[in-house]
Formats: C-alpha cells, sequence, structure tokens
C-alpha cells in the first residue's frame, strides 16, 4: 500500500492500513526521511504495526525507545491509542 492507499484507508477506515506500510512510516519518521527525524511518530507507527504483527516492529520500536526521554514515551502511547480509537 502506498501513502495514497494509507491516506484513503484513514479516511475510509484506519483498521485496513497494512502492518508493513506502518513500519515503513515509522522508518521514514525515525530517519527523517519526509524532514526532520520524529521520534514520537515513529515509536506510534511502531507500536501499531507491532499490534498488526509486523515481523521486527517491536524491535524497531525499543530501538527507538532508547533514544527517547520517558515523556516522549507517554507522548507516543498516547498517539497510538488515540490512532485505535479512531480506526
Amino acid at each position: 500500500m502506498d501513502i495514497q492507499g494509507f491516506l484513503a484507508s484513514v479516511e475510509n477506515g484506519g483498521a485496513y492500513v497494512e502492518a508493513d506500510l506502518l513500519v515503513d512510516l515509522g522508518m521514514r519518521a525515525a530517519l527523517g526521511r519526509d524532514g526532520g527525524v520524529d521520534l514520537v511518530s515513529a515509536h506510534m507507527y511502531f507500536n501499531l504495526a507491532d499490534r498488526k504483527g509486523a515481523a521486527g516492529a517491536a524491535v524497531y520500536r525499543q530501538d527507538v525507545a532508547q533514544q527517547m526521554t520517558r515523556a516522549e514515551i507517554v507522548q507516543a502511547l498516547k498517539a497510538a491509542r488515540h490512532w485505535l480509537s479512531l480506526h
């Protein structure tokens, strides 16, 4: 699924977002491919991907978490819960 498919799925029900796309979005955020590095978003995407069973997502999330403050991790967890509440 490409980004257009992702955007459409968000509008029509994020439950259909594929785990691999969430991993890709997490990587993009972690590496700053779309601007600055965003570890909060990366953690959120990896967390969501892990919930969908993506291989390696939990390890990526742990790697990102090691670079984050406790407050940033809390923010990422809240963002993931918010995303899940919408989808």
